[in-house]
C-alpha cells in the first residue's frame, strides 16, 4: 500500500489551500461531498447553480497571505472587483460599504448623525492596517520553535498595538461614539456576526476593527461560482470526493485511514474537519480526549437559494438588516448575494441568489419531522417576503425556484452542522486552538481553528500550518 506524505480530511478553503501548496508531494485530499468547497461551494440543483454561502472574497491584495498563496499555487481565477462591497438596507436608509474612506464616512454621516463618526471609522481602518503589515503574525503550541514564533508574534503585536490590545469593542464604541441608537448598534454588530460570527459585546477593539474594516479592501466576485476557486486549488492534487473518512488509526509513525471504498496510509494527516467532531474519527483514546476538550459551537446559518427570472445589473451583495429579529433565527439580518448578469455559468437561466442569516443549530436538529418543516417554511417565508420588500423591481413572479437549508442539511451534505468556530473574544483568547497537536503528524487547519472566518483568518492560518509542517 502507498504511502502519502499528507493526507487531507475536507476540501474546504482550509484544506483546499494547504493541500496547492503541497502539490510537489504526494498529497491526497477527501471530501465527503460530490462538491468541492465546503460551506463555500457551488452545486447544481434543478439544473441551476448557487453557492452554498455568502460569495465575498476578500484578502486578494499584494502582502496579503491569500494573496500569497493563490500566486504560490499558481491559481487562475476570473475576478470581477465589487466598486460596492455591501449595500446595507436597514429601515429606508442605504449606507453602501465602500474602500473610498470619505466616500462611506458621508454616507454615515448622513445615515447615523455623530460628531466623531470620523475618529471612529478612521481608527478602525488604522487599526486593520497596521494588523496586515504585521511581519510575524503566528500562533502554534505543542513545538519548542512554535512556543517561540508564537512569542515573537505576540511580542510584535503587543508593541504594534500598546494598550489598544486591552480595550473592548463596546468600551471603544462608547467612549469615541457615544450613546449611539440602537438602529446604528446594529448596523455595527449586523457586520461583525458575517465576520466574526459575533457582535461587539464580547470581543476587543482590534478584533472589532478586522471585522468592520474588510470592505475598506478590495471585494471580489468570482465568475463560475465560488467553487472554481477550489477546482483550482486542487487541479494538480489527487482529490478523491463522494469518499468520507470514517476511521483514523495511528500506528506508530504512520495514519491509516479508512473509508467505506478502502484504505490509505499517511505520514502527515491534516483535519479540515471541525475542530469539536473530530474525535469520533479516532480510537486512540489520548486523541479522543484531546479533541473532546474543544466545545461546540451552536451556531449555524439558514440559507435560501433562489433563481430569478431578471437580466439587470444588480450589485453582487446586500445586507438587510430589520427593526426585529427574523423567526428562529439569532439575528435581525441576512446576506443576499447574487450572481452577476454576465455569469454564464451561474446566471444561465436567471440570477442565482444566495440568502443566509444566523440560527442555532440545535434548533433544527432537536425538532421532529413535521415540526421541521413547519418552522422552515416560517422562516423561509418570512424572510423571502422581505426580500422583496426590499427589492422593488423583483416580484414574487420573477421567483422561479426557491429552497432552503439548515443546519440538518449542511450535515447531510458536508459533514457539518455548525457555522464557523468559536468567535475570538476576550474571554476565548487562551482556548483557541492550534494548528499543531500534540500527536506527531496530526494537523488541524479551517475555520474552527486559528485564526478567524472567511478567506482572509483562514489563509492566516494555513500560512501558519506551512511553517509548522515544514519546521
Amino acid at each position: 500500500m502507498k504511502t502519502y506524505d499528507l493526507a487531507i480530511v475536507g476540501s474546504g478553503m482550509g484544506g483546499s489551500m494547504i493541500a496547492s501548496l503541497n502539490k510537489q508531494k504526494d498529497v491526497i485530499v477527501f471530501e465527503k461531498d460530490t462538491n468541492l468547497g465546503g460551506c463555500a461551494s457551488t452545486f447544481k440543483r434543478f439544473g441551476n447553480y448557487y453557492n452554498s454561502g455568502a460569495t465575498t472574497l476578500v484578502g486578494y491584495e499584494e502582502n496579503h497571505p491569500l494573496k500569497k498563496i493563490f500566486d504560490k499555487a499558481n491559481v487562475n481565477l476570473d475576478l470581477k472587483k465589487s466598486d460596492i462591497a455591501i449595500r446595507i438596507l436597514q429601515n429606508g436608509k442605504t449606507i453602501d460599504r465602500v474602500k473610498d474612506f470619505e466616500k462611506f464616512l458621508s454616507q454615515i454621516d448622513k445615515a447615523y448623525p455623530n460628531k466623531n463618526n470620523r475618529v471612529f471609522w478612521q481608527i478602525i481602518k488604522q487599526l486593520d492596517e497596521k494588523f496586515w503589515k504585521l511581519k510575524n503574525v503566528y500562533y502554534s503550541k505543542y513545538s519548542l520553535s512554535s512556543y517561540i514564533k508564537t512569542i515573537k508574534s505576540v511580542s510584535e503585536i503587543f508593541l504594534t498595538f500598546k494598550f489598544d490590545l486591552f480595550k473592548t469593542a463596546r468600551g471603544f464604541i462608547k467612549d469615541t461614539l457615544g450613546d449611539i441608537s440602537k438602529e446604528y448598534q446594529d448596523f455595527i454588530d449586523s457586520q461583525l456576526l458575517i465576520t466574526l460570527q459575533t457582535t461587539s459585546k464580547d470581543i476587543s477593539l482590534l478584533s472589532l476593527a478586522l471585522g468592520l474594516a474588510y470592505p475598506f479592501h478590495d471585494v471580489f466576485y468570482v465568475n463560475g461560482g465560488m467553487g472554481s476557486i477550489f477546482d483550482e486549488l486542487l487541479k494538480e492534487v489527487e482529490t478523491h470526493n463522494k469518499e468520507e473518512v470514517k476511521s483514523i488509526i495511528k500506528q506508530n509513525d504512520i495514519y491509516l485511514l479508512k473509508t467505506r471504498k478502502g484504505e490509505y496510509k499517511a505520514k502527515n494527516v491534516i483535519l479540515n474537519s471541525t475542530i469539536y467532531d473530530s474525535s469520533k474519527l479516532f480510537e486512540d483514546e489520548k486523541i479522543k480526549s484531546y479533541y473532546n476538550k474543544f466545545s461546540f459551537n451552536d451556531q449555524s446559518a439558514f440559507v435560501i437559494h433562489m433563481t430569478i427570472n431578471k437580466k439587470e445589473n444588480l450589485l453582487h451583495h446586500y445586507q438587510i438588516i430589520l427593526e426585529n429579529e427574523i423567526p428562529n433565527a439569532l439575528s435581525n439580518s441576512y446576506f443576499v448575494s447574487l450572481s452577476s448578469i454576465d455569469d454564464n455559468k451561474m446566471s444561465e437561466n436567471g440570477i442565482s441568489i444566495t440568502i443566509s442569516t444566523h440560527t442555532k443549530a440545535r434548533f433544527w436538529s432537536n425538532l421532529n419531522k413535521d415540526e421541521y418543516k413547519r418552522q422552515k417554511f416560517i422562516t423561509e417565508e418570512f424572510i423571502i417576503n422581505s426580500f422583496l420588500e426590499n427589492f422593488d423591481n423583483i416580484s414574487k413572479e420573477d421567483i422561479q425556484i426557491s429552497f432552503s437549508g439548515t443546519a440538518k442539511t449542511f450535515n447531510r451534505f458536508i459533514n457539518r452542522d455548525n457555522c464557523g468556530g468559536k468567535a475570538i473574544t476576550l474571554n476565548t483568547l487562551l482556548q483557541i486552538p492550534s494548528c499543531r497537536t500534540p500527536f506527531e503528524g496530526l494537523y488541524n487547519v479551517g475555520d474552527t481553528v486559528f485564526a478567524g472566518q472567511g478567506w482572509p483568518g483562514i489563509a492566516l492560518g494555513v500560512h501558519v500550518l506551512k511553517e509548522e509542517l515544514n519546521g
